[in-house]
């Protein structure tokens, strides 16, 4: 019996040590291949690096860097908690303040990154909003964006914004930034006609209250 105890210690304290061994390598290749916010060069990281980052702390603060590295004026990173919807601030080269939401995320970015970017346009006194995503984005988020005069850029604008910066080429950067958004202005057309025509109609839930409104 003794030995059987003995025999079943010998097993915890090997399993226990060998989970030890697996931690410890898994965090050493964390610290290796994640840059910490202090310690790498802004020209070093590409898209690579960014998808290894633990989450969207350190993708605002390689924004954050990258927009003073662009020479911009008015640049400063945003509190991170309370912050409204806004990770970075920034003046473009017309003068204008903009607002931008960084989302270092692996599935499409949804619909909620612009709403919580525009609505934050008035807090922070911007007349510009963007978003700068490392994945692509929802179509609903599209539409929204393009209704709202909200700035997105992808996965695809960020290699290229990244494959520039390393070239030295401030201008195609710059240029890519702040182009004109997307926009769909036939609804804002629509406000200034005298028929509003309806737009994403319950009809179930008309049709049940006029259900229950006749009896």
């Amino acid at each position: 019996m003794f030995g059987y105890i003995v025999f079943a210690i010998i097993i915890i304290v090997c399993v226990g040590t060998l989970i030890g061994y697996i931690i410890r390598n898994k965090t050493a290749y964390k610290s290796a291949s994640q840059p910490s916010e202090e310690n790498y060069a802004l020209k070093a990281i590409d898209i690579s690096d960014i998808d290894l980052m633990e989450d969207g702390t350190g993708f605002e603060m390689y924004l954050y860097r990258l927009f003073l590295e662009l020479g911009y004026k008015g640049v400063y990173k945003t509190v991170g908690a309370r912050d409204f919807g806004a990770d970075v601030v920034f003046t473009d080269r017309d003068g204008i303040r903009n607002v931008v939401q960084a989302k270092r995320y692996s599935a499409p970015v949804g619909i909620s990154a612009v709403q919580e970017v525009f609505s934050c346009m008035r807090y922070y006194k911007a007349k510009k909003a963007i978003v700068i995503a490392s994945a692509k984005f929802t179509e609903p988020c599209e539409t929204l964006a393009g209704i709202n005069h909200v700035k997105l850029l992808d996965r695809d604008d960020l290699i290229s914004i990244i494959e520039a910066f390393k070239r030295d080429d401030i201008q195609a950067v710059k240029d890519r930034i702040e182009a004109e958004p997307r926009t769909i202005l036939e609804s804002w057309r629509e406000t200034n006609s005298l028929v509003l025509h309806e737009i994403k109609k319950d009809y179930k839930a008309e049709k049940f209250v006029k259900k229950v409104m006749s009896k």
